[in-house]
């Protein structure tokens, strides 16, 4: 539900402003309006001007975001460790921070950049290991000689070895030999032995072939295959412990300061907030003068706050909330804990206006009833029932993983209510094993009378909609919507009769009254709404008719549990019966979780919220402590 708000107005003298600022930002209730519009009167803007900061305020203003600069650059460097929470008193620490961090960001750079380095090195060096392992296997054997040199190759297409064993047969004249082996990775590596005068244009040719030739850093340079492996093991060696030492020295410096730097940091958003704040404020020649929001229930508790800090000085009052202020209202919705976790849903649409509805409650009313007539079986609402139990208490710290699990616990409720008026408990179980007729209806047979149940549930559904909308139009006082809004509800529930006449319940002897209230009302609604009126009409009744979704969805899902059940009496074999039903049982419950949820969130965002729903509302953005995070 939207929170009521009050419009508030907060005057006293310049020397206590910062003072009720830190009120205001401790309380966390009031959001400052920077604007005049609405608060201030025309004849009085003259003596009001916005609130100008002295050299002092706001040379400390430029020192502060300065630090807070270099603290973001020194926590970049640093580790992510869970550190002690620090007391110290930023105010008294600020001025030796202020030279102590430069020091400490040049010490941590250096280390942060060594450390990359080495990093980048010791990833290049492993890439080697692959190779220069693989192709040690392949040496053992070969001798190296002052005649010939090896070369290090990788093969994408183990298809091309014969074709390349062809190659450099005519470039050698068949003085030479090729071992292949596969790495770690899954390449295939080459190690070719040549002389070394032709050695270069076989290189030539291989990479004429697109063949890559294994290369290696500079400081592999001049050594032989055998020694560039000892080379890499050694530089592995000292390369890994000196990235340990690193990390050591880092966490060591992070455990130590960053509990001192991140109460400093907290310290300075909190100084920096108010600072921010002020430039909000307005100010006569002896007094400061604070305009802004808030919600209703907490006007009491911060007036009597700001008297009893300021001994009375400083006034707090209640203005009249003007029709022109209503556009400027920020909104709060707040909803009871059994509507609470259907804000999940509500949050992919934009916020209402301060003057509109908070769609929760609908959700929260309507959605389990729509999944609950779509899924239908009550055994399958138990074991949902179950699952969202356990699974509610195990996510119990993350917010929305609990609130989708809590939605599913009170859907799985309404599809065991409605399982039980179809008779449905893992299909027609009950009816097959105990003879049990369903209590309501039987919806694989019974397919037009869950249409018309469906069609129903829409009419009342848009019908809802429809007044909510006519509500929303006497709030505005727009005369000509209202008569709008009223026509076409009518009219609306005059086809609904119309409709509902011709079956048997219902006396025919209406339906000649009810298309003559249609004629006469038809012309009204071109008076009210314009020439496109009809439109609307007509967008309402096919808004209804999307209802018949409920009925679909619904007997698709029965007649998947139908065919599991047959299929397994089928296999004449109770084990592999068991595995079948229960393969296309999950499937179905698997099914029956997305398709009704997605059809339920449609027929809310599409049929329903667009007849009432005004979005473009102004999210309430209190003043409040602000917590640096590292």
């Amino acid at each position: 539900m939207i929170v009521r708000m009050s419009k508030i107005e907060i005057v006293g003298p310049k020397g206590l402003l910062q003072g009720v600022l830190a009120s205001l930002q401790e309380s966390s209730v009031f959001q400052i309006e920077p604007t005049k519009a609405g608060f201030i009167e025309s004849g009085a803007e003259e003596h009001i001007r916005s609130f100008l900061l002295d050299k002092e305020t706001l040379s400390e203003r430029l020192f502060l975001e300065d630090l807070r600069m270099k603290i973001d650059e020194l926590f970049s460097y640093l580790p992510k460790i869970s550190a002690r929470k620090s007391y110290i008193e930023p105010v008294s620490i600020i001025d030796t921070i202020a030279k102590t961090i430069e020091r400490h960001i040049t010490d941590c750079r250096e280390l942060y950049k060594k450390r990359e380095s080495m990093q980048k090195e010791m990833k290049e060096l492993n890439r080697y290991k692959i190779f220069l392992g693989t192709l040690e296997s392949l040496l053992e054997g070969v001798s190296e000689t002052a005649n010939f040199e090896f070369i290090g190759i990788t093969i994408k297409d183990p298809e091309t070895v014969e074709p390349l064993r062809g190659l450099i047969f005519r470039l050698s004249r068949g003085r030479f030999e090729l071992l292949t082996a596969a790495a770690e990775d899954g390449t295939l590596v080459g190690l070719i032995t040549v002389e070394k005068a032709i050695s270069e244009k076989v290189k030539k040719s291989l990479s004429d072939e697109h063949i890559p030739e294994l290369s290696f850093p500079p400081s592999f340079r001049g050594l032989t295959f055998t020694e560039k492996i000892t080379f890499l093991r050694k530089r592995i060696s000292e390369v890994s412990p000196g990235i340990e030492m690193i990390d050591r020295e880092m966490e060591i410096f992070s455990y130590r300061w960053t509990p001192i730097y991140k109460r400093v940091m907290e310290w300075i958003n909190e100084r920096l907030s108010l600072l921010k704040a002020t430039a909000s404020v307005f100010e006569t020649k002896m007094c400061f003068y604070i305009q802004g929001w808030m919600p209703s229930e907490n006007v009491k508790e911060l007036r009597g706050r700001l008297t009893d800090t300021s001994g009375g000085k400083v006034v707090l009052e209640e203005r009249e909330m003007l029709e022109k202020d209503l556009e400027m209202v920020p909104v709060i919705l707040r909803n009871p804990p059994f509507f609470r976790p259907f804000e999940l849903f509500t949050k992919f649409l934009p916020l209402p206006r301060y003057t509109s509805y908070d769609p929760t409650p609908f959700m929260a009313i309507f959605f389990p009833v729509f999944f609950g007539m779509m899924l239908g079986d009550a055994g399958y609402g138990l074991v949902f029932l179950i699952v969202s139990l356990i699974l509610t208490k195990r996510y119990r710290n993350k917010r929305n993983i609990q609130d989708a699990f809590r939605i599913l616990l009170i859907s799985s409720v309404y599809t065991i209510f409605f399982g039980i008026l179809y008779g449905e408990f893992f299909g027609e179980l009950p009816l097959l094993l105990f003879g049990l007729e369903p209590i309501c209806i039987e919806r694989r047979t019974a397919v037009l009378p869950m249409l018309y149940f469906s069609l129903t549930v829409g009419m009342v559904h848009i019908t809802i909609a429809c007044f909510l909308a006519f509500i929303s139009a006497i709030k505005k006082k727009a005369k000509r919507v209202i008569l709008f809004k009223l026509i076409n509800m009518t009219v609306i529930l005059c086809v609904i009769a119309l409709f509902a006449s011709f079956f048997e319940p219902f006396p025919w002897l209406l339906t000649k009254p009810i298309i003559i209230a249609i004629l006469i009302l038809t012309p009204l609604l071109f008076f009210a709404g314009g020439i496109l009126a009809p439109l609307e009409l007509i967008k309402s009744i096919g808004n209804i008719i999307s209802y018949a979704r409920i009925m679909a969805i619904g007997l698709t899902s029965v007649l998947l549990a139908f065919v599991a059940n047959r299929l397994a009496g089928m296999t004449g074999d109770i084990v592999i019966g068991v595995i079948v039903a229960g393969l296309l049982h999950l499937l179905n419950m698997i099914l029956g979780v997305f398709s009704p949820t997605i059809h339920s969130m449609r027929l809310h965002y599409v049929e329903f919220f667009t007849k009432f729903l005004e979005p473009g509302g102004r999210k309430f953005e209190p003043m409040k402590k602000v917590n640096s995070e590292q």
